[in-house]
């Protein structure tokens, strides 16, 4: 039987002490000042005899366990799996693992979901949080447990969250359709207490009412069953003929909404305009390419493991007063969709 690889091995076939191999293997070796030559060393060592560092044993000796947990919505979702896609690659960069989990939205799935991971001693959280969630995420202030807030957030905690600006974001798209000389635009949107929403809403509010213009909202209760949104819609659009434009708050509502103009025999970009809000990969290859306010992907990936790889760093100093709060700006992608043909 083959003899099993050791750190005490390691130092002795290499001729350095087993501290030198431990600070290496512990990720210690800049902080040691141990040289980049010594450490290539190491690692080749190790590449050469197929040796892995026991992840648990890891754990224990450093506190960490280079892990950080990300609770998205819904990782099918385009929106959060291409952010969670991105999060992870500049993790893993940094020399962390992600561990993916889909909340639903659902309060309770939440509340055993951050026991879970608490329980795994995962160094950090990255989360998406549904409404009602606030106790336990000042529970994990109290415990001085790291975590970031993104897609939304709850104005009275003080945490750090990486946003983006919704408001402004639909009321470019307002502005546009306005631009192209529409006066009856609609917004669906979901029936939702989320802030993202709300600063959705509020910002076609806004921008109808700047351009004196009537308001026609349809909000669509979440996760309603599909046959239930196709007749919501079907009965708005019946109701609301003199609609020219129509502003969907996410991607998964405007391709529901496709649908159901499609079985109406309205011709997007002839009978009615349309813009998402979200773009999505089949947007730009869609008969007429669909107009989207998209989100700035990377940035807001960027900035999400920005900003909790530095709080897991500086988890031996005090907790610093300023918090990161940032607010990123949208990107109005124009195409035929929100167009007018007779301008």
């Amino acid at each position: 039987m083959k003899k099993k690889l050791s750190i005490k091995t390691i130092a002795q076939e290499l001729n350095i002490s087993i501290t030198t191999v431990s600070f290496i293997l512990n990720g210690k070796a800049k902080e040691m000042r141990i040289s980049d030559q010594l450490i290539q060393k190491v690692n080749d060592f190790m590449k050469e005899r197929n040796y892995h560092p026991n992840q648990f044993a890891q754990s224990l000796r450093t506190g960490k366990t280079k892990m950080i947990a990300l609770f998205v919505e819904d990782i099918a979702d385009s929106f959060f799996a291409s952010v969670a896609r991105l999060i992870e690659e500049s993790a893993y960069q940094k020399g962390y693992k992600i561990i993916y989990c889909s909340t639903e939205d659902n309060l309770e799935k939440t509340r055993e979901l951050i026991q879970l991971f608490k329980s795994r001693n995962v160094d950090g959280y990255i989360i998406t949080p549904p409404k009602g969630i606030e106790k336990e995420l000042k529970q994990l202030q109290q415990e001085e447990l790291p975590f970031v807030l993104f897609d939304r957030y709850f104005p009275k905690i003080t945490a750090d969250h990486v946003i983006i600006d919704n408001f402004k974001g639909t009321q470019d798209a307002i502005k546009h359709f306005q631009e192209q000389g529409f006066k009856q635009i609609a917004f669906v949107t979901l029936d939702s207490d989320q802030t993202q929403m709300n600063d959705r809403l509020s910002g076609y509010v806004a921008a109808m009412r700047a351009f004196e213009m009537p308001e026609c909202i349809l909000k669509i209760p979440f996760k309603q069953d599909a046959a239930k949104v196709a007749g919501q819609f079907a009965a708005f659009f019946a109701e609301h003929k003199q609609i020219d434009a129509v502003l969907f708050a996410t991607n998964y509502l405007a391709i529901k909404g496709f649908e159901t103009l499609r079985n109406l025999k309205m011709r997007i970009g002839e009978d009615i305009a349309v813009i998402a809000f979200d773009d999505h990969e089949f947007f730009k290859v869609f008969n007429p390419p669909i107009t989207a306010v998209a989100q700035p992907m990377k940035d807001l990936s960027d900035h999400l493991i920005s900003i909790l790889l530095k709080k897991l760093q500086e988890e031996t100093e005090p907790a610093p007063q300023m918090q990161n709060q940032i607010v990123l700006p949208t990107n109005l992608i124009i195409r035929e969709s929100s167009l007018k043909k007779n301008l």
